[in-house]
């Protein structure tokens, strides 16, 4: 039974900051479900507007159907109603539509559509995998606009009027021709969320697109920096985004892009740097190497 109607839960996402958590592994690589329910007992505290238990930042790609029934669970759970939880689902059909139901069952708010694994695919096909999964639920869908997955603006328009519980998309893209055309057509049918790693950067421009809102994998591990950062955003202070942008997030990004996969080693590694470990993250992504951890720990700690 889905818990809250889709248009309010894409209305509750569009108006704050949203919050991607990591999971939490022990050494072993086990979900540490613990230490997850106390982070999450944290983050929820704040003023944040989704919480989006095993997405990408959560490495979606690297749990089991019952591991992400699990950490689901323990979010729905932990959060006791504070925040709306979004589920995330993807990979085949098939399994998308497991995931959903199972995502409902649970008491996930909403859900995120990551892409299907690996294949690529026409307008067409990705129109009926997008179909299919919003026909199988109650939730509010968000889709995910990234990598193999990338619909154009007769698709998502055409989707729009089919599935009513389409109600979000999150742009992993940045192509701001292709957002200017999407908002163009259909305005605020849709809330939309940006979704490109580390989304601080593009937040500011995309804003004046209609993308009120993005995912803050930084808030991980500088909450209040992040809830500043975006309050800057949407009273457009150009100076102080600006000054932030130059001062840590660029910085950050530069160390991010040193190697594959460290747009999610790099929130753990932050977490551990302001003394709130979340474990390794689990194979084929890599930890940073020690002297990037102190470089990582060295710029947080001006931010704190």
């Amino acid at each position: 039974m889905a818990t809250m109607h889709p248009s309010e839960m894409a209305r509750a996402l569009g108006s704050g900051l949203l919050s991607f958590p990591v999971t939490h592994f022990r050494d072993d690589l086990s979900f540490d479900e613990s230490a997850y329910r106390d982070n999450l007992s944290r983050l929820a505290d704040y003023k944040v507007s989704g919480l989006f238990a095993a997405g990408g930042t959560g490495e979606f790609f690297s749990l089991t159907p019952s591991e992400i029934d699990r950490v689901l669970r323990a979010a729905v759970e932990e959060t006791r109603g504070r925040v709306p939880v979004i589920a995330p689902t993807g990979q085949g059909t098939a399994l998308a539509i497991e995931l959903a139901q199972a995502a409902e069952a649970a008491g996930a708010d909403g859900l995120l559509l990551l892409p299907p694994y690996l294949v690529g695919s026409e307008q067409t096909g990705l129109a009926a995998h997008v179909e299919a999964v919003c026909r199988a639920t109650a939730l509010g869908v968000i889709v995910y606009n990234r990598a193999n997955a990338q619909l154009d603006e007769y698709t998502l328009a055409r989707l729009c009027e089919r599935c009513p519980n389409l109600v979000g998309f999150k742009d992993g893209v940045g192509d701001v021709e292709l957002m200017t055309r999407i908002y163009a057509g259909l305005g605020d049918r849709l809330t939309y969320v940006g979704g490109l790693p580390t989304a601080e950067t593009f937040a500011l421009p995309y804003l004046e697109m209609g993308v009120t809102t993005y995912s803050s994998a930084i808030f991980n591990f500088l909450p209040e920096w992040a809830l500043s950062f975006y309050e800057a955003v949407r009273r457009r202070d150009r100076d102080a985004v600006y000054r932030e942008l130059r001062d840590f997030v660029l910085p950050y990004i530069a160390l991010r892009n040193r190697r594959r996969g460290y747009a999610v080693s790099i929130v753990k590694a932050g977490m551990t740097a302001v003394g709130r470990h979340a474990g390794p993250v689990r194979p084929p992504l890599v930890e940073l190497a020690a002297a990037e951890h102190a470089e990582l720990k060295a710029l947080i700690g001006v931010r704190r």
